[in-house]
């Protein structure tokens, strides 16, 4: 049902999902960054969900497979999902994609690419405007590994706390150390906690989850060896929910999905809630049984879950609805 065309563009693989019956009019085009860290993960490896999004909603995927860190260091996979939106956007006409029907989606760490994608693009005026976000679980800070849900899914497969930290290290192509200095939050100076207080605490999530066996404690003190060795994840670029409410007013209408049992539950969030106080509209799906990772099953018989079946179904249903 579907035409898969492979090309490379700037040494970045794409691969391109098309429904073989004719257009009968434009298309929607969605670009999608695939999950795994910025350290694994591949086109192959999400093949099952880029052929759904593809024939449920008559339109053209293009799936990025960014180069990997460490090999190809960071920030290079920002440049190279960038690089193949700039290329898609470019040629919509080749597609039959109509370009006020653009999407940039991803999960994970994918969902992060597509988020700073999106801020990057606001200053690109000779460009279409993108239509919607559409966020899969998103990790979109390293300024606070204290939040409820870091707390009561540390140990949760497939995504553990102390996981995050190291994967954190190895994107960043540097010896893992200070792990527990980290999960203190001692790398970020207390000037920054104060500014961006605001915006990322456990005080800003909703009560009901916070239910689940979380414990206020307070973070340890700064320690300027601890910000040296991982100051990165504090760059806007890294941390996309850091960025200033005249960025995120401009953002496009978004989808986000949580997941319960997520380490990274409470980013997706407080991005909800940064993008709603700014006044931009937010479709919300959290998945009550759902856990990290959990469309890496997707497709796979009797290997998948009903949770990511029901997390595609309802994404397929927002994208549809655009």
């Amino acid at each position: 049902k579907l035409l898969i065309k492979d090309l490379k563009v700037d040494e970045v693989p794409l691969r391109i999902y098309q429904p073989k019956w004719p257009p009968t009019g434009k298309r929607r085009g969605l670009l999608y960054f695939h999950g795994g860290a910025g350290t694994f993960g591949s086109i192959r490896a999400f093949e099952r969900i880029c052929c759904y999004i593809a024939k449920k909603c008559n339109s053209v995927v293009v799936s990025v497979g960014y180069r990997l860190a460490p090999e190809h260091p960071y920030p290079g996979q920002y440049f190279d999902c960038l690089n193949a939106t700039l290329y898609f956007m470019r040629n919509l006409e080749e597609y039959h994609v109509d370009p006020a029907l653009l999407i940039i989606s991803g999960d994970s760490c994918g969902a992060n690419f597509a988020t700073v994608i999106c801020q990057i693009l606001l200053n690109k005026r000779d460009l279409p405007k993108v239509r919607a976000q559409v966020l899969l679980y998103p990790g979109l800070q390293g300024l606070d590994f204290h939040l409820p849900s870091y707390q009561q899914n540390a140990s949760v497969p497939l995504l553990f706390r102390k996981l995050v930290i190291y994967f954190c290290f190895r994107y960043l192509n540097k010896e893992p150390s200070f792990l527990e200095d980290i999960l203190q939050s001692c790398h970020v100076p207390e000037s920054m906690k104060q500014k961006y207080k605001k915006w990322i605490s456990a005080d800003i999530i909703p009560d009901e989850f916070k239910i689940r066996g979380y414990v206020p404690q307070k973070s340890a003190s700064y320690k300027p060896e601890v910000h040296e060795a991982i100051k990165e994840v504090l760059a806007i670029t890294f941390s996309p929910l850091l960025a200033e409410d005249s960025i995120i007013r401009q953002l496009p209408e978004s989808y986000i999905v949580t997941c319960e049992f997520d380490v990274l539950r409470d980013d997706g969030l407080l991005y909800k809630k940064r993008l709603e106080d700014n006044g931009v509209q937010v479709t919300w799906y959290h998945s009550e049984s759902g856990f990290h990772g959990i469309l890496a099953f997707f497709g796979y018989g009797i290997f998948s879950f009903l949770s990511g079946k029901k997390i595609m179904d309802s994404t397929v249903n927002y994208i549809n609805s655009l």
